[in-house]
């Protein structure tokens, strides 16, 4: 019994200790919880829209199946699956792959396959795609900034990049003033959210003279709550939004918030978000 003991013991995994925040992390999850084939995971993602007047970049949320690599698989939409947006393209090669991703004190790495120099964009859609990959990267918690490796180093034809902005000012950080569509997202609450009040309404919006509404309504179509707040920028300009609304209920219900500006014109509801929300 004692030799078969030593010998179970001898055969176990060992776990050795992990380089700590090197490589892409997900939220570990908790004990007991299982992820299901049914799972999904919504990734926020950037896309180029060239116009005959302006050159900007669009939001869209994609869902996919669960995954705990979300930088990876937002990547992975940009490079092959269309935006939504009309008008709106995707600027990554087909054919890329994400070699490698490290994040290391707010910094995330992203390794190319050298596929990804076959873009063949002008110097505002190179400027841009550059963007988009950076302003998706940096959805994620932890992430402030961003820089570029081809094939594990950048070298002089890395750096020319697509040959007019090129890699030569990396790391570069998180910009969303040329993110014209849509006007309004939200960042919280999630769709299903369960919520509590106060509910903190937050996001982003680029609407005239900054001014953001909401309010907060049962499946009946009752208004609990409402209320309006300030972006840290108006319209040309984009900012961040913080709108809580106080609310009572007697028992566990649905709902839903709505998230709009008003048109200065007739005072119609502009741009609206709805998002279900429990509580």
């Amino acid at each position: 019994m004692f030799l078969l003991l030593l010998t179970v013991t001898a055969c176990k995994p060992q776990v050795g200790n992990q380089p700590s925040g090197e490589q892409e992390q997900a939220a570990t999850p908790s004990q007991g919880e299982i992820a299901k084939d049914d799972q999904k995971t919504n990734l926020p993602v950037y896309y180029v829209k060239i116009t005959a007047d302006d050159a900007y970049l669009v939001r869209e949320v994609h869902q996919v199946p669960y995954t705990k690599e979300v930088i990876k698989a937002a990547l992975e939409e940009l490079i092959n699956t269309n935006p939504v947006t009309p008008g709106a393209v995707r600027v990554l090669p087909a054919g890329t792959k994400i070699r490698g991703i490290s994040v290391q004190d707010g910094l995330a790495t992203v390794d190319f396959s050298r596929d990804v120099l076959r873009a063949n964009v002008g110097a505002s859609g190179e400027e841009l795609g550059i963007q988009s990959i950076i302003n998706t990267v940096t959805e994620f918690p932890g992430v402030q900034k961003v820089s570029f490796l081809v094939e594990g180093t950048v070298d002089q034809e890395a750096k020319n990049w697509w040959g007019h902005v090129g890699l030569y000012s990396q790391p570069f950080a998180r910009d969303v003033a040329k993110v014209y569509e849509p006007a309004i997202w939200l960042t919280s609450p999630a769709p299903d959210q369960v919520v509590a009040s106060p509910l903190e309404v937050r996001g982003s919006a680029r609407v005239f003279e900054a001014t953001v509404s909401a309010r907060l309504l049962d499946d009946s179509g009752k208004e609990l709550a409402s209320g309006f707040a300030t972006a840290a920028q108006g319209a040309p300009g984009r900012g961040d939004f913080v709108l809580p609304l106080k609310y009572q209920v007697n028992s566990p219900g649905k709902g839903k918030v709505e998230v709009y500006w008003k048109s200065p014109k007739d005072g119609k509801e502009m741009d609206k978000v709805v998002i279900p929300v429990a509580w």
